[in-house]
């Protein structure tokens, strides 16, 4: 059974929905062998996720089957499901119950308010450890897809249960989408490790969250760096939540000041802050910096996970395990991904990356090994001699000012959105200074908010 779901107590509480019905680690067994002898052949299904007991019954009951599950919001843009259908031809849809007038096909099974479609399509020959295909993080329009691995699968759920200590007793509340690569790690490792997963459709600003935050002892919460702004906006910090044992945080970085907040309070409150780094094509999770070294290493995304391995190609094209530099930072471990899809006819390729990936991120180790974003090898502009790192500029804003930003440009001039229209200009003086450019090739303008999309990544037009 998937993450030996069979061998857990079959009366253990698996997980909890937001109206409080629960199924056991029994439910999920039983209820993948009823769909068994209704998906007869190993084949591609689209599940589209929400957080909830039927997105994950589907899940789960795919990977037990040996079903590829392609894994995609129930509200991804209709142009864009459109392209994944005629591109993938799925033989199967596991959708909620009130999407069913949005498809074509047969309904031939139905629970927990999802339906199981046939739409009578002949899906493409599947690698035979193909076990999952999500679309590339931060994706809005592209279709292109991340192949996983069983062994992927298995070894992020059993990493990540390492690095956290997780036991049957945790009590996680899971808020990240499913459809999102760090969201889904957040369920497959307590799932390994037989734990009862509070997952949530509710917003951070939604009393029923916070209800359930303390009513239901949750002891961990799992936020990407938008998150946590809305938790400071929201006074979290003064809180007292006496069950929450861990804070921990990816899909980005946190701005220095937010960082040290966390450091703070998980400190003043006997907890643990666990900041972590990760990619799709690592099946989320590849560093994590130790609780008791976050005050100490402001900022750092730390070492690589438990059973992975980090290391840095410089400039010169050297590759060092350890020792000061900087470089692309490129990681080693069974988590990583088969590669990516770009048609149907990619499902057949076996294993393309051999474990490594180059993060295309430009890293900082320090003497001690601890390792620091500053860019991405594709997030540079290059303006009279000045290399300019966008995602640099975006952090030293925020954390400098009060407010949300993100940059683009290209090798004439440097755009700034921010949502203070009442600092422009001292923004962009605070540009000019840290980056040496002249005002001339700078430009920042006011927009009211920065569109995201539910995983907290910013969407650009």
């Amino acid at each position: 059974m998937f993450l030996e779901l069979d061998k857990k107590n079959k009366d253990t509480v698996a997980v909890v929905d937001d109206n409080k019905e629960y199924v056991t680690y029994g439910d999920l067994c039983d209820f993948s062998k009823k769909i068994s002898k209704v998906l007869s052949e190993r084949t591609l299904i689209f599940i589209f996720a929400e957080n909830s007991i039927g997105s994950l019954l589907g899940y789960v009951s795919a990977l037990t089957n040996r079903i590829v599950p392609l894994i995609i919001s129930r509200n991804t843009d209709k142009a864009l499901y459109g392209r994944f259908y005629k591109m993938y031809n799925p033989k199967y849809l596991w959708i909620p119950k009130d999407m069913v007038n949005l498809f074509g096909g047969k309904v031939i099974y139905e629970n927990y308010q999802y339906l199981l479609i046939d739409t009578g399509l002949s899906s493409a020959p599947l690698y035979k450890d193909l076990s999952l295909l999500l679309p590339t993080s931060g994706s809005t329009g592209s279709p292109k897809l991340v192949r996983h691995s069983y062994q992927n699968i298995e070894a992020n759920a059993r990493n990540v249960a390492e690095l956290f200590q997780i036991t049957p007793s945790d009590r996680p509340i899971a808020i990240l989408p499913m459809h999102y690569t760090m969201g889904l790690s957040v369920i497959t490792s307590h799932l390994y490790a037989g734990a009862r997963i509070y997952l949530s459709k509710k917003a951070l600003t939604d009393k029923a969250f916070w209800d359930t935050l303390k009513n239901d002892k949750i002891t961990s919460f799992t936020g990407v760096p938008f998150s946590y702004e809305i938790l400071e906006k929201l006074r979290f910090f003064r809180m007292e939540l006496p069950d929450l044992k861990i804070i921990t945080q990816g899909g980005g970085k946190l701005n220095t000041e937010l960082f040290k907040k966390c450091c703070e309070y998980a400190s003043s409150n006997n907890k643990k802050f666990i900041p972590t780094y990760g990619q799709t094509e690592g099946t989320a999770r590849m560093t994590f910096l130790e609780p008791e070294m976050a005050s100490k290493k402001i900022g750092s995304i730390g070492k690589a996970i438990p059973n992975g391995q980090l290391s840095i190609i410089d400039a010169k094209g050297n590759e060092t395990f350890e020792g000061e530099t900087e470089g692309e930072m490129i990681y080693r471990g069974k988590n990583v991904t088969l590669g990516y899809a770009i048609n149907e006819d990619d499902f057949i390729k076996g294993d393309e990356n051999n474990g490594i990936i180059h993060t295309g991120d430009i890293v900082h180790r320090d003497s001690e090994g601890y390792y620091y974003i500053i860019g991405r090898m594709k997030r540079f502009l290059k303006i009279y001699g000045l290399r300019i790192g966008l995602d640099e500029v975006e952090y030293l804003v925020k954390s400098n000012f009060a407010i949300d930003c993100v940059c683009s440009g290209n090798d004439d001039l440097l755009k700034v959105m921010i949502t203070n229209k009442d600092i422009t200009e001292l923004v962009k003086g605070f540009i000019v200074e840290k980056t040496k450019l002249f005002q001339k090739n700078i430009e920042v303008l006011y927009v009211d908010h920065i569109e995201r999309n539910e995983a907290g990544k910013i969407i650009l037009h």
